[in-house]
């Protein structure tokens, strides 16, 4: 180990020491007096290192080819900071309404940060290891933050338990990978790759890992813990789930795939298609039947994440650079989302019923219009950003020679459209009931109207993001 090994992982280090001095400092004076104060102070810190991470050059490889800090890394890394940050402050106020802001929770989704930091810059199995279990062992305390709701205990004890399946399968396959290839180095395991073919070991390690990784990314088959976490988890909990870990776990899955089994693209190819096709059409057609808005978020989750490993399907370049540009669209559509499920009350009590959106044109019309835009996108409408998101993994699935896939994916978001223009059809034309109460929150409102027309005027330029998700699948994909 060197300096120069301690500098590439800075960041990481600073965020760690942050996360525990804070737990000092709260646990030896005021604790949750300090909660809000903790929040706002954790979420600077994570656009700090945004800021930080965005505008410095890569570190390359350290501490002897177990961590690497390249563009594919940062790209990730700067979009779960932001999003992260984001959903810290816009999730505080209702916490503390509900008396469930504790002083853990900002610490714990710094902790949880952190490792989605070390996944997405995991060159060893072990890192991966790691990052993924630092990452998991927070949001599994996170989902049952309110101890006095059953349904909160139950979602975070439901999540500890598939979990840690997940882990087990992964472990396995990680073992395996070990004793077939001789070392846990994603370098030294693309190099035991021999003549574009791997060993039948390697390949039976190769899909337990990719077992434990779709489960960290809601895939089907492996998606059943997702709606009764999404349902049970407090909402501002909930917005954090669908947004930073799934970009951190897209991220490990093309670290695995590329930098460990790059070689032999096309038998992990088929299990990745296998993925997004049972993704796209559970997601689609299991939400359809959902009354709460938080469950058929958590379908609606597992549809584009099914969208996303079609850009990884490809297995090329454009492939990656697909799955990263839709990734990004996708949390800043989720981010609004959100940020108008928050603010969903009812005479000051939470609502989550579909039912309770019936023409809330009529009393309150600016909210309607930002929410419609972002179900037009996420339902792919063009001109929308949402669409040129579908746009893009699309034509690299058919450019990667997987036409029959942008089929099926066309054929999913024609099915998914369903439920968005649901929600469209009772906000303008649904019975009168008694509506929602107006949104007294002006940081909810600003991120729910910013959301909105940034799917309207990112069709421009797709926010800036095209060119640095080039950068990020070259760095990957050599």
């Amino acid at each position: 180990m060197s300096s120069a090994d301690f500098s590439i992982i800075l960041p990481e280090l600073v965020l760690a020491i942050y996360a525990m001095a804070g737990l000092l400092v709260a646990v030896y004076t005021g604790k949750d007096r300090l909660a809000q104060l903790l929040t706002w102070t954790t979420a600077g810190m994570f656009l700090l290192m945004a800021l930080w991470i965005g505008g410095s050059a890569p570190g390359g490889v350290a501490f002897g080819g177990l961590y690497v800090d390249d563009a594919f890394s940062r790209f990730a890394k700067v979009t779960i900071l932001l999003s992260a940050a984001i959903v810290l402050v816009m999730g505080k106020d209702y916490m503390y309404r509900r008396d469930i802001l504790r002083f853990e929770y900002p610490l714990l989704v710094t902790l949880a940060v952190i490792g989605m930091m070390v996944m997405v810059s995991a060159a060893d199995l072990m890192t991966l290891y790691m990052g993924l279990e630092l990452q998991s062992l927070s949001l599994y305390v996170v989902a049952s933050l309110r101890r006095d709701s059953v349904r909160s205990t139950e979602a975070g004890l439901k999540y500890f338990v598939l979990g840690a399946l997940s882990s087990g399968m992964l472990l396995y396959g990680a073992s395996l990978t070990y004793g077939f290839a001789g070392t846990t180095l994603f370098s030294g395991i693309i190099e035991s790759v021999s003549g574009d073919r791997a060993s039948l070991g390697l390949l039976f390690g190769l899909v337990f890992i990719a077992a434990g990784l779709a489960f960290k990314v809601s895939a089907a088959p492996f998606h059943m813990w997702t709606p009764d976490v999404y349902e049970g988890s407090p909402t501002p909990v909930t917005a954090f789930f669908a947004t930073a870990p799934k970009v951190a776990a897209m991220g490990l899955f093309a670290r695995v795939v590329h930098d460990a089994f790059g070689g032999v693209v096309a038998d992990w190819q088929q299990v990745v298609a296998a993925l997004a096709v049972a993704s796209m059409f559970l997601g689609a057609v299991a939400a359809i039947g959902q009354t709460d808005i938080k469950r058929l978020m958590a379908y609606s989750s597992i549809n584009h994440m099914g969208f996303a490993l079609m850009g990884l399907a490809a297995g090329t370049e454009l492939g990656v650079q697909a799955m990263l540009v839709y990734m990004a669209i996708y949390v800043a559509m989720n981010i609004g989302t959100f940020a108008f499920i928050l603010g969903m009350e009812r005479d000051g009590k939470a609502v989550t019923d579909i039912s309770s959106l019936s023409m809330l044109s009529k009393t309150d019309p600016t909210r309607a219009i930002a929410v419609l835009v972002l179900m037009f996108s996420m339902a792919g409408v063009p001109p929308l950003l949402g669409f040129f998101g579908k746009y893009y993994v699309l034509g690299a699935a058919v450019a990667g020679g997987l036409g029959w896939l942008a089929v099926a994916g066309v054929v999913a978001s024609a099915i998914a459209a369903y439920y968005y223009l649901r929600i469209v059809y009772l906000m303008y034309f649904g019975q009168q009931e008694e509506g929602l109460d107006k949104s007294s929150s002006p940081m909810l409102w600003g991120v729910l109207v910013a959301s909105a027309v940034l799917m309207l005027v990112g069709v421009v330029n797709l926010f800036g993001i095209e060119g640095p998700a080039a950068l990020a699948a070259s760095a990957l994909v050599q």
